[in-house]
């Protein structure tokens, strides 16, 4: 299996070069030059092994220069020696014949980010023994909330990597800024930024390009690695518990084996529904891809229309995480529908950089049409949600969540498809104590955080993630506010070159 970039289809590289690698030389992102395929057959047997050997099973199919030792350590030291509060590590909770929740919120850091975060250092650091020698892997991240926290956690003290985490300074929960801002470790660093996510993102996208800092770089033994979802690495962990999901919706008799199901993802950066996407090419019988924004809803529109338009008002929600106008792992999904037309791409993204929009072919928007369907939701139909869904089911859900929920009701009343869903949950509501305890009462007693999370606790029983609860006697290590202009030189300080 060889990897190439969307920007530059002679690029024939391994997966650990892609992985240490993190965003190709021209900007273009990494992706398998061919989908591997599995059988139902190939289902039927994934389905009978716990969580660690269905993650075996896929990706010993991407990462095919990986021994069999080494997926072995990488995965068991992912989730089986991490805390995550499920023994299935990503379980399914059925809240009714047609609906069930796919908790992936069940890690250290109760986030979804988890899945795939808690691998990746893994990965990286058998990656980088591979391809890089008497080399420090300085690991940059942009967050919208939740990638900050796993990513600092799971690279907390792993040898020969430096992390440091951009986010932007009013665009993360309290309870998210806390989990950065007190991170332990003595390789980890935390700086806000002036802007929103996507200031933070494309300053990262800057420095991973910027030829004079790559030469200081290498002038100094350091080599740049990604955690974010443009990292081949953050991504192929995540196809796995779709494949997985598929395989508990078939044990517990939701569907039988061949029989599709539909997906609802939550999303941002793309990412997390792109992991479908895959699932579904290597031949999961996955039906509609249905994606779910907030106010920030470029992506509805795109999918509906064909047009990518970041030039539109940019929202603080309450489910931050998703407040991105820049969902970089769209042009994954664009290089494989175009056929791997690397200049089409090329193209697009030039545009969105000039103009800040671009209109795809309509051969190629016919395609993204019969995969997707899209729907948004504003604050106030996401806290309805939160409380329609908790008085019905007693299903306590976050706002990212609710907002998938939301966008999968209106689909089935629109559509009247009835196939079996699966809803990504991507957070603990714990993570968002605030606006899901004014989702649920108007009569809010707290003024402070936790005090907000005891009070949730108290009115729905829910328990409280000890992560979080113990946060309040942290220590906050990590103050410092930066532009997105001056960001090269906060990666220079915390490096002391």
């Amino acid at each position: 299996m060889y990897y190439t970039s969307t920007r530059d289809k002679s690029i024939r590289i391994s997966s650990a070069e892609a992985i240490t690698r993190g965003i190709s030389a021209e900007g273009g992102l990494f992706v398998p030059t061919e989908i591997p395929q599995i059988t139902l057959d190939d289902i039927k047997r994934i389905g009978t092994l716990p969580y660690t050997g269905r993650a075996k099973e896929i990706l010993k199919l991407y990462l095919t220069d990986f021994t069999e030792d080494e997926l072995n350590y990488c995965v068991e030291g992912a989730y089986k020696k991490t805390s995550f509060s499920s023994e299935k590590i990503a379980p399914l909770y059925k809240i009714s014949d047609k609906e069930s929740i796919l908790e992936l919120w069940r890690g250290p850091t109760c986030a979804f980010k988890d899945m795939a975060l808690q691998l990746l250092p893994y990965l990286l650091s058998v990656s980088a023994s591979k391809t890089l020698k008497d080399t420090k892997i300085v690991i940059l991240v942009a967050t919208s909330g939740d990638t900050g926290k796993a990513a600092l956690e799971g690279f907390k003290d792993v040898e020969n990597t430096q992390i440091l985490v951009f986010y932007p300074v009013d665009g993360v929960s309290p309870m998210q800024k806390l989990q950065m801002t007190t991170q332990e470790g003595n390789n980890v660093s935390v700086c806000a930024i002036k802007g929103n996510f996507d200031d933070a993102q494309s300053g990262v996208k800057s420095i991973f390009t910027n030829s004079e800092i790559k030469k200081k770089f290498a002038e100094n033994h350091l080599a740049f690695s990604s955690a974010n979802s443009i990292n081949w690495g953050r991504l192929v962990p995540q196809i796995v518990y779709y494949v997985s999901a598929y395989c508990d919706m078939v044990e517990n008799g939701s569907l039988n084996l061949g029989e599709e199901m539909n997906v609802v993802v939550p999303t941002g950066n793309f990412g997390n529904i792109l992991a479908a996407y895959y699932a579904k090419r290597m031949g999961v019988p996955i039906g509609k891809l249905i994606c779910a924004s907030n106010s920030n809803n470029v992506l509805t529109d795109f999918l509906k229309t064909g047009t990518y338009d970041k030039n539109r008002n940019f929202y603080c929600t309450a489910s931050p995480s998703m407040d991105i106008l820049i969902s970089s792992n769209l042009e994954r999904l664009l290089f494989h529908l175009s056929g791997e037309n690397d200049a089409e791409v090329r193209e697009y993204m030039k545009s969105l950089a000039d103009s800040g929009k671009y209109t795809v072919e309509q051969k190629l928007f016919e395609k993204i049409k019969e995969l997707f369907r899209a729907g948004y939701c504003d604050d106030a139909l996401t806290k309805a949600t939160i409380k329609e869904n908790f008085d019905k089911y007693h299903y306590l859900c976050d706002t990212h969540t609710a907002v998938a929920v939301r966008v999968y009701e209106d689909y089935v009343g629109e559509s009247g498809d009835n196939t079996p869903t699966v809803i990504a949950s991507t957070a603990n509501p714990y993570k968002f104590s605030a606006s899901v305890l004014s989702a649920l009462t108007s009569n809010i007693k707290s003024t402070d955080e936790f005090s907000m999370v005891d009070e949730l606790h108290a009115l729905t029983g829910a328990p409280v993630p000890p992560q979080l609860a113990t946060l309040k006697d942290k220590k906050v290590r990590f103050s410092d506010v930066t532009t997105k202009d001056d960001m090269a030189n906060v990666v220079f300080k915390m490096l002391n070159i």
